[in-house]
């Protein structure tokens, strides 16, 4: 199974020694060398490098360590590919614009059987590559479109959260029903982790399918992460959430059909994470 990475942050932040841990899991520490791909939030864009290639021998993992640009939101992936061939549209993060920003989505699991069944009822957003968790994340935009262009036409910049939050519970829960169905969905404003099921060290197909681990701590004492700049007196609070532990720390598991949500206060607001 492929596996997943996303940081959520108080104040801009770089991904250090998680990013390199990560990577050594796409096909040095582990098997997932079937592609990568990383996605920075710059507001309501995105930057987004992927490769259809091993993250641990990939020049770009140590460059994207070096060159990335503080942000408060990433969402990074490993692949190990069951559906589709190693190419670069068959490799994730996926993202689609909707209601005037970028929406990010990856995925693990095997979804038995989605491609036959929701494949043929997309309308909106279709699949580039032919991955299940393409087909996937269209779905999910599609159900989501109604929402976004609602709010728009009443003058609003996005749903509400409550309605957001809803939409992707439901969706979620349908999407266990095909199998594994972990992922982690960001719109630039709120992200999203749904932990299920994956397989274990023993082979067998259990929970958890995602831990966390959230530190309060002064700007540069994290080894994980780095802030660059906060307001004097500022701590910074960081969420990362993982396949696996990426330390020995006590991350925490997320039930069986547990959705996490992080949202991000207003730019009017003193900068925080709430979580949901």
């Amino acid at each position: 199974m492929c596996e997943l990475l996303a940081m959520a942050s108080r104040y801009p932040a770089t991904l250090t020694s998680s990013l390199e841990r990560f990577a050594r899991r796409g096909g040095e520490a582990g098997p997932h060398a079937d592609g990568w791909g990383v996605t920075f939030y710059d507001g309501y864009d995105v930057r987004r490098l992927r490769e259809p290639e091993p993250a641990a021998r990939s020049p770009w993992v140590p460059f994207v360590r070096s060159q990335q640009r503080p942000t408060r939101l990433a969402l990074a992936h490993i692949r190990k590919a069951t559906v589709g061939d190693c190419m670069l549209a068959n490799t994730q993060p996926f993202v689609r614009e909707l209601g005037g920003r970028m929406h990010v989505f990856t995925h693990n699991g095997d979804l038995d059987a989605i491609d036959r069944r929701w494949r043929g009822d997309l309308d909106r957003h279709l699949p580039i590559g032919t991955t299940d968790s393409e087909i996937a994340f269209c779905a999910l935009m599609d159900r989501l479109a109604p929402l976004w262009i609602a709010g728009l036409r009443d003058g609003h910049t996005a749903p509400s959260v409550a309605a957001r939050q809803s939409a992707v519970e439901a969706f979620a829960r349908d999407l266990r029903a095909f199998g594994p169905a972990n992922f982690l969905y960001a719109d630039g404003e709120l992200l999203f982790a749904h932990g299920h099921e994956r397989r274990q060290h023993d082979d067998e197909i259990a929970p958890p399918g995602l831990v966390s681990l959230t530190r309060t701590c002064n700007p540069n004492d994290g080894k994980l992460v780095r802030t660059e700049a906060c307001p004097p007196g500022g701590c910074q609070e960081v969420t990362l959430i993982s396949s696996v532990p990426l330390t020995d720390e006590a991350w925490r598991p997320l039930a069986a059909g547990e959705v996490m949500t992080l949202q991000f206060a207003s730019a009017a607001e003193e900068p925080a994470l709430r979580h949901g």
